[in-house]
């Protein structure tokens, strides 16, 4: 079995509004977030971690209909990693593979998430990301640049990031217990000395942050 760990708990302090629930091209980001994993034929169970505005919004899609792989909708922690620990504890007996997805990034494709899986299911763990390409300059606090950063074997992470629930649920009980900070799943498992598998993606899949990136992501999908 094989669930989607959607995290839509964030405050959207940067951008002022509820990020989730703005509208996409008239669909809501984190709507089109779950209709790519009720997409994926790889996905057997979604579980979306949210705060009290995206729960009650879920809700009332579920209702609609078209969220069938929909099990639970959880309450988030104060921060993403506590997040993901509580959807982590309620996947169903019998999960093999959890895919953690952030619900802003709303134009993951279900191929592209079946190819995570599948890395994940040959390797034990595997993350979507892409090449960084980008020129990195290092400035000092006078914003003048100081040197170069190198961008070989640089990579741009993304999700979802896939895992055997054992190894990702040992990496979230070794980082709880230590009371250590990550921002993504991969520094956790990273943190066990067990290696994660990039999985290139050349479709466009954005984090919606800032008001700008919704009017970017409409010329993208």
């Amino acid at each position: 079995m094989t669930t989607a760990l959607i995290v839509a708990a964030g405050s959207s302090r940067r951008m002022g509004f509820n990020k989730l629930l703005a509208p996409l091209a008239g669909v809501p980001v984190l709507r089109r977030t779950l209709a790519a994993f009720q997409a994926c034929a790889g996905i057997d169970a979604i579980l979306v971690v949210a705060g009290d505005e995206a729960a009650t919004a879920v809700r009332g899609w579920q209702a609609e209909g078209g969220l069938e792989k929909l099990q639970a909708i959880l309450p988030g922690g104060a921060e993403r990693h506590l997040s993901v620990w509580e959807g982590l504890r309620a996947c169903a007996p019998g999960t093999e593979l959890v895919a953690v997805h952030d619900g802003a990034r709303p134009l993951i494709a279900p191929d592209q998430i079946e190819r995570c899986l599948a890395a994940a299911r040959e390797h034990g763990a595997a993350a979507c990301a892409r090449p960084l390409t980008e020129t990195l300059k290092r400035a000092d606090a006078n914003g003048v640049i100081t040197g170069s950063i190198e961008r070989e074997g640089a990579w741009i992470m993304e999700t979802p990031q896939v895992f055997r629930l054992d190894l990702l649920t040992r990496a979230y009980e070794a980082v709880l217990g230590e009371g250590r900070l990550v921002t993504d799943e991969v520094s956790a498992v990273q943190h066990l000395g067990a290696p994660v598998h990039v999985v290139v993606n050349d479709g466009p899949n954005p984090k919606i942050t800032f008001a700008a990136d919704l009017a970017l992501a409409e010329k993208l999908r």
